[in-house]
């Protein structure tokens, strides 16, 4: 049983499906269909794997991901586009980290061509900056359709899809598998259980009888888009220099499969975990994430980096100045809102942001508890391994 039914939970059927055929495989979804929240609420970037720690999860899964992830829309005729990205020094003291990510970039095997701002302008002739590297790995592809394929396979090969089944009580019996309730009534049996909840994992791990050792904290990432007549300001895929201090990689520029080209995400906290809007709060999920004393932490130690986030979420005056850095042709009239997203961040007790994928085993469960960005990317390499782990939790029960 897979509890989730975005890209990693598919992905984790999928694999299933493909490692030992005529197991059965149920995937429980809440949502009226799959995809509906940080899988198909993105920027649709195929990542390449640059700037993750070498030798991580995040890192391993990424580069083999992004390359899967390209056959995949290939061999399935998914609309894809591999067109490289630009990461962008603005500042005198971002060179120092620009330089340290073209070293991971070739630490992690990844081809990465450094700029200046002469053959930055041969690239993309409207961005500004001191130096940049190219990274050619890095694409764009439509993950809900990918999401949407792997249903079709994963019912092709027997198994299924159930939508509208929020899962609200756990049953684990020692030896012998899980039973759920779902919010309907129905109870539905496995001898394991997947927890690819996203937003809701760690809840879900709690119903389980599961002590995970972090808590979601959402954040919501709030896009713009250039108006139709602008979008020629940008050919492809341009980005700051993160800071290695946060998972968040600052506002970039993203022309998607559409043509259409996003700006951003900023990252502000959610008052709801699915707080798509700053008008949504509901008590439980900001108690939840109030109690957690890894929040106060976090906080105490990141506040300015937070306010900064929030002015430029309440002043659109201010994201376009943090547009500019990077486009300064840009004006507030060329930038019109689009959907938001939101990042299940796992936080630790003692405010430390998770930064890998993070994946916990206990009797007939998996739980999948970290799979923030570049998850979608790497979620075939990501569903294999946790449909492996999955194996052999029912192996053990047989």
């Amino acid at each position: 049983m897979v509890v989730g039914g975005g890209i990693v939970g598919l992905a984790t059927a999928y694999a299933l499906t493909r490692s030992r055929p005529g197991t059965r495989v149920v995937v429980l979804e809440k949502e009226p269909a799959p995809a509906r929240h940080q899988t198909g609420r993105n920027s649709g970037v195929i990542h390449s794997g640059v700037y993750y720690r070498p030798g991580s999860l995040k890192a391993r899964y990424a580069v083999r991901g992004a390359a899967e992830m390209v056959k995949f829309c290939a061999e399935h005729g998914i609309t894809h586009r591999v067109t490289g990205k630009l990461i962008v020094a603005t500042e005198r003291d971002e060179l120092p980290r620009l330089h340290a990510l073209v070293q991971r970039g070739r630490e992690n095997g990844i081809p990465v061509r450094e700029l200046g701002p002469a053959q930055i302008a041969e690239y993309e002739p409207h961005v500004a900056g001191l130096a940049a590297i190219h990274v050619g790995t890095t694409g764009v592809c439509d993950y809900g359709a990918v999401a949407g394929e792997l249903v079709r396979l994963v019912t092709a090969a027997g198994g299924e899809v159930r939508c509208g089944a929020e899962v609200t009580a756990v049953d684990r019996r020692p030896g012998v598998g899980v039973a759920v309730r779902t919010a309907a009534g129905e109870v539905v049996r496995a001898r394991a259980l997947v927890n690819c909840a996203g937003l809701h994992c760690d809840r879900v791990a709690r119903l389980a009888g599961d002590a995970p050792p972090v808590r979601i904290v959402p954040f919501r990432g709030e896009y713009h888009e250039l108006v139709p007549a602008r979008s020629g300001l940008v050919r492809g895929l341009v980005y700051p220099v993160p800071d290695p201090a946060f998972p968040f990689l600052g506002v970039h520029l993203t022309r998607g499969v559409d043509g259409s080209v996003h700006v951003g995400p900023n990252a502000v906290p959610a008052l709801a975990r699915e707080g798509y809007r700053r008008s949504t709060v509901r008590p439980r999920d900001l108690a939840g994430t109030l109690g957690h004393p890894g929040v106060w932490r976090l906080a105490r130690r990141h506040w300015r980096y937070g306010a900064g986030e929030v002015r430029r979420s309440l002043s659109k005056a201010a994201f376009t100045e943090a547009v500019r850095r990077l486009l300064p042709g840009v004006g507030e009239d060329d930038l019109v809102p689009a959907p938001a997203g939101v990042r299940a961040q796992a936080v630790g007790p003692d405010g430390t942001l998770v930064d890998d994928f993070l994946i916990t085993e206990a009797p007939h469960t998996v739980h999948v508890l970290n799979a923030p960005s570049p998850a979608a990317t790497a979620s075939l390499p990501i569903g294999r391994e946790v449909a492996r782990r999955a194996l052999a939790a029912l192996d053990a029960v047989r």
